[in-house]
């Protein structure tokens, strides 16, 4: 990455344009022409520095649910497991961790009914255990990385 890299990431990650041409808006800011700036975002995203761009929203405010979902799934049901729960589009994260619960995700539902249906789902196809840790108290935390 060169310092114009440095200066994109930390253009998109906190003061992303609301436009209908936000890369031209980006490459202003920076000094790049619009081609410019999808180019260099094309680059960091093949090499796995952006792995998306997208909005964060409140879900709770909009009538969504969520909740932290931790899984013990044995060796043998891993990969089928964890390729089944990357399907749904309400899975935000997808974590392995080195537990008895080893893959921990949350799940960003329109509704309980939605949430405990892809919960029962999941369960059903797989067999996997799956333990719910919903949030008692919500913290959010505002990180940017400075590049």
């Amino acid at each position: 990455m060169d310092e114009k890299d440095r200066a994109l990431l930390n253009e998109i990650q906190s003061n992303f344009p609301v436009n209908s041409r936000p890369y031209v808006v980006l490459g202003d800011r920076l000094g790049l022409s619009e081609d410019e700036v999808i180019n260099r975002i094309d680059q960091l995203r093949k090499a796995g520095i952006i792995r998306r761009i997208g909005a964060s929203i409140n879900s709770r405010k909009i009538g969504f649910v969520s909740t932290l979902l931790a899984a013990k799934a044995p060796e043998d049901k891993f990969e089928n497991f964890v390729s089944l729960v990357n399907h749904y589009d309400g899975v935000t994260h997808n974590y392995l961790r080195r537990h008895e619960y080893n893959v921990w995700f949350t799940l960003i539902s329109p509704s309980e009914e939605d949430k405990t249906r892809v919960i029962r789902e999941l369960f059903d196809k797989t067999g996997v255990e799956i333990l719910e840790l919903p949030a008692r108290k919500i913290f959010k935390i505002r990180v940017d990385f400075k590049f």
